[in-house]
């Protein structure tokens, strides 16, 4: 590779770190997206580009930001992907939906920032979080990710919602030790109408990741008038509880966040008079869960 088909960047200086108590533990459990400030990014003509994603050597990445609490246990730095198959309703980073939109970064670059807070993860018990987007959009920058940080001794996971669950090799899935599941809804018909696409590569990934003893943690976003039906939400659970390595169930209060983002972009948001649910509501939907005999939050 010569120096000038390929050329690194120097990105803004001063990375999206939330800051930490001391000693290394709380943090912030906010959303507080920076984009890609504080890592290189990377530019290459198209022959090149192609043949470094291909490799998993480069992705395309929306954001990054050290945070606790939010994306799997301890401190994590989690890696926001561009690019998702789906196109939920409620999507509050709309505009990590086409893979056009990130930025190109090396793998190494990534590990490179994520080998200088391992005296963080050690001490709260953290690691990489891979998320999106859609992360299984861009399978062997995930896969080299996920090598990378096992090699470090660091504790992986990945956010998804499993509809490309077939492009996660057995491979990849051996260097992954949690899974953060967003089950969009229960009911067929409604995952349909909530992402635009079927619900079954989601729940057969499940199966395959409990067969496979990973440890999942599920996520459902509580929409009302959209997933809160009390019949879509029992499937939900139903399904679930079918999943012997289900440690975790998040249920996710519907939030505003993301509308001005959607008009930004010039799309159509569809739920500007959904409200939040009610306080009843969310217990309601908690306990259907808790009736399964799961662990919800």
């Amino acid at each position: 590779m010569s120096s000038t088909d390929l050329r690194t960047v120097p990105a803004q200086v001063g990375a999206p770190i939330v800051e930490l108590a001391s000693p290394l533990v709380g943090g912030a459990a906010a959303r507080t997206h920076a984009g890609t400030a504080g890592l290189s990014l990377t530019e290459a003509d198209r022959s090149e580009t192609f043949t470094m994603v291909r490799a998993g050597d480069l992705g395309s990445v929306h954001s990054w930001e050290l945070v606790t609490a939010v994306d799997g246990p301890g401190t994590r730095l989690t890696t926001f992907l561009a690019g998702c198959p789906l196109r939920c309703l409620y999507c509050h980073n709309p505009d990590t939906m086409e893979m056009r939109r990130g930025d190109p970064v090396l793998a190494e670059e990534v590990l490179g920032r994520l080998s200088r807070y391992r005296a963080i993860f050690k001490a709260t018990g953290g690691g990489l979080t891979v998320s999106g987007g859609e992360p299984l959009m861009q399978p062997a920058f995930v896969r080299r990710l996920l090598r990378g940080a096992k090699e470090l001794g660091i504790h992986t996971a990945i956010d998804t919602s499993g509809f490309l669950g077939a492009s996660a090799s057995d491979e990849m899935l051996d260097d992954v030790d949690l899974v953060l599941l967003d089950v969009k809804s229960g009911l067929p018909e409604t995952y349909r109408r909530v992402t635009g696409r079927d619900l079954q590569p989601t729940l057969d990934f499940g199966a395959r990741l409990a067969e496979r003893g990973i440890e999942i943690w599920i996520r459902f976003v509580l929409v009302p008038g959209l997933t809160d039906e009390v019949a879509n939400v029992a499937a939900v659970a139903d399904y679930v509880a079918t999943l012997s390595t289900v440690t975790r169930v998040e249920v996710l209060p519907f939030h505003q966040m993301g509308r001005d983002k959607w008009a930004s972009l010039g799309m159509t948001y569809e739920l500007g008079d959904t409200p939040a649910p009610t306080p009843e509501l969310v217990e309601r939907v908690r306990g259907q869960f808790r009736e399964r005999g799961l662990q919800v939050y």
